[in-house]
């Protein structure tokens, strides 16, 4: 079936904004080409500096003849309802079809060709392209991110005219701005497009681009017996900067070692798109960058390697600059500006957030095993570089750089290492701050977030959250269960809050494998102790994947529905169940072994030893089971049926204890 190949050719295209455009591309054909009848067989997106390109194979060369029925008026509506509705169907009052009382049309559509659907889906598309920024130029009225110069649109070879702003469609594109010819060339279908576009040095694909520059970069590196440092977020970035990248091994100034290492690479990547690269055998970053070139440079890349390093000296040099100004005034001294600085006008300034996390840290040290007066004076100097030059030229330096100029002032090691750690983690993957005083701090800083925004009902949505509060609600959660520290979640954040941890703990061990609804089950017994709400799930869920566990399971639930029923018709029988006389044999078991089990369950729990109280309930099973199978609960004799009840409620109970097991699905 016939393809279509699609380029919009425009003047440099944020890197940043590539892969979402491609994707909207693709969205946004699917869904026009979806209101036409269109199933393609196959579309893709291609995204770099100055095209977006879309294929699309198997797509037929006309539209299907339809039929579309459209729901009209009431019979008997207003004359000029009736008129309306006619006018937009193009139909007769007599061509209508009257069921139950209600005009309906059917319209006749006759399917049009492919190609004129398809200049009609340009047209929507440009117009109407969802970039974040974007811009006109000249006299027209097309807004596109950079000013947008060709359109290839190519149907089953032939091109598919239409204009667009007084861009008229072709098959003409051109390659790369420097290189080879600067001439434009013609193009019939994606083999060709993709081939020619190769010949004049652009290489189509993200992937491909960043594939060679990994290879290339340490080819380089291993060469000079250096190490890249890898630096995923910017590798996706300078993809999207070169349609022919070409790494190339620079040369820095060796005396700018003595920096900071995350000053170096921050500079290095914030300012110039270079990667860093590290000697194998310290571990140390080396004097060499690797930076990326758009062409293949005929001396090998040598002028670029040099002019590239006069400019990272330059920018080194203003890094060196704020490192020693800085560590001139000390911490302490810096809080006073803080008053100056904003944190959220419903919160107040900088300062009294403070205020709010010494207090906590000072709260939360004896729970973490922290001294609790380096703990206190972590927090009070955590958030003071965030007025220094260095935090000021590179925010995502904060933390850190605190931790820097502590040790530089001579404070204690726990106490600036917790100020350099304490925004950690700060995603799945980041590490979790170092000892107890980082801990502490770590978990104020973020506690503090999630109770003052959550105060100020700044609380997130399904698709906002501003102030990343699930991130830090997560993070909290790892440094508690790592760290194994057993906090009063419910008395220090609230009942809200423990909520909204109980929906991210759900998250952080689903994403582990563990199913969610147990997570519920054990919330529901009201305990706000992370580390013990972990253990108990992971024996709950342990014990329902052995055979007693899941007929104990069965045979709770058939219990609660009895007592529901029983609930609702009035008061329940109360107290323990007692051995009758004459009661059936299994009526007697289940008596005998709930009176083992209780006071082993009991024990169990207060050693918090769940798998213990989880195989204590699994000899619940069996006499559970016969009890069912051979005991009539609603017994005519009224004290036999009383005391079923309270039999099956001490079930129930013992059971509630370790569990809400009506909450466990299966």
């Amino acid at each position: 079936m016939p393809q279509l190949l699609l380029e919009l050719f425009s003047e440099e295209i944020p890197a940043r904004m590539q892969v979402q455009a491609a994707r909207d591309l693709e969205r946004m054909a699917r869904e026009r080409l979806a209101e036409q009848g269109f199933l393609p067989e196959a579309m893709t997106t291609f995204a770099g500096p100055r095209r977006l390109t879309l294929v699309i194979e198997g797509l037929p060369e006309a539209q299907a003849d339809r039929t579309e029925e459209r729901k009209g008026p009431r019979v008997g509506s207003p004359e000029k309802a009736m008129e309306g509705f006619l006018r937009s169907t193009g139909l007769t009052l007599d061509q209508l079809v009257d069921q139950d009382g209600v005009w309906f049309a059917k319209i006749e559509r006759k399917g049009r060709p492919t190609a004129a659907i398809i200049a009609e889906m340009v047209e929507a598309i440009v117009r109407n392209f969802p970039w974040p920024k974007s811009m006109t130029w000249g006299r027209g009225t097309l807004r596109w991110v950079r000013p947008l110069k060709r359109i290839v649109c190519l149907f089953d070879g032939a091109v598919v005219p239409f204009t667009i702003d007084g861009i008229e469609s072709g098959d003409i594109t051109e390659g790369h701005r420097f290189m080879g010819t600067a001439k434009p060339f013609s193009v019939k279908d994606f083999d060709t497009y993709r081939d020619r576009l190769a010949a004049h040095f652009v290489v189509l694909e993200a992937e491909e681009r960043k594939a060679r520059i990994s290879d290339a970069a340490r080819t380089l590196c291993f060469a000079r017996n250096l190490e890249l440092v890898e630096d995923e977020g910017l590798l996706n970035e300078v993809a999207g900067l070169a349609e022919w990248p070409t790494p190339v091994l620079g040369d820095m100034n060796p005396d700018f070692l003595d920096l900071p290492p995350e000053v170096i690479r921050t500079s290095m990547r914030t300012h110039q798109k270079y990667f860093a690269v590290r000697d194998p055998t310290t571990g140390r970053l080396a004097p060499h960058f690797i930076t990326v070139a758009n062409i293949q440079a005929a001396d090998g890349g040598a002028a670029i390697a040099a002019g590239n390093a006069k400019v990272l000296s330059a920018r080194l040099a203003d890094a060196r600059f704020f490192w020693d100004e800085d560590r001139k005034l000390r911490l302490e001294d810096r809080l006073e500006k803080l008053k100056g600085v904003t944190f959220h006008a419903k919160l107040g300034a900088m300062s009294d957030r403070v205020g709010r996390i010494t207090d906590l840290a000072r709260r939360l040290a004896p729970l973490v095993g922290a001294d609790p007066d380096a703990a206190v004076q972590a927090a009070r100097l955590a958030k003071a570089d965030l007025v220094t030059g260095m935090v000021g030229e590179f925010p995502e330096l904060q933390g850190l750089m605190g931790g820097y100029y502590a040790r530089a002032e001579g404070l204690p090691a726990d106490v600036a290492e917790a100020i350099g750690d304490h925004y950690k983690p700060q995603g799945p993957g980041d590490a979790l701050p170092t000892g107890p005083v980082g801990s502490t701090l770590a978990l104020a800083d973020k506690l503090d977030s999630l109770i003052g925004f959550f105060g100020i009902d700044e609380k997130p949505t399904g698709s906002r959250d501003p102030y990343a509060l699930r991130r830090s609600a997560l993070g909290v959660i790892r440094i508690v269960l790592e760290g194994g520290i057993r906090l009063p979640l419910r008395e220090l954040v609230g009942d809200e809050l423990v909520a909204f941890f109980a929906d991210r703990l759900k998250v952080l061990l689903r994403d582990q494998g563990r199913r969610h609804d147990l997570v519920d089950a054990v919330f529901a017994l009201g305990d706000d102790d992370l580390v013990r709400i972990v253990a108990r799930v992971e024996a709950l869920d342990g014990f329902l994947t052995t055979e007693d566990g899941s007929n104990l399971l069965a045979g709770y639930k058939r219990a609660t529905n009895i007592l529901k029923a029983e609930e609702k018709k009035g008061v329940m029988p109360t107290g323990p169940a007692v051995a009758m006389p004459a009661a059936p044999a299994a009526e007697l078991a289940l008596v005998q072994v709930l009176a083992g089990a209780e006071p082993a369950v009991t024990k169990a729990l207060a050693a918090e030893d769940f798998v213990a109280a989880m195989q204590a309930l699994s000899g619940l099973r069996g006499p559970v089971d016969a009890f069912f199978e051979q005991v009539l609960v609603n017994a005519e004799d009224a004290a036999e049926r009383d005391n079923r009840l309270r039999l099956l409620n001490q079930v129930r109970d013992a059971m509630g204890r370790v569990a809400d097991f009506g909450q466990v699905t299966g």
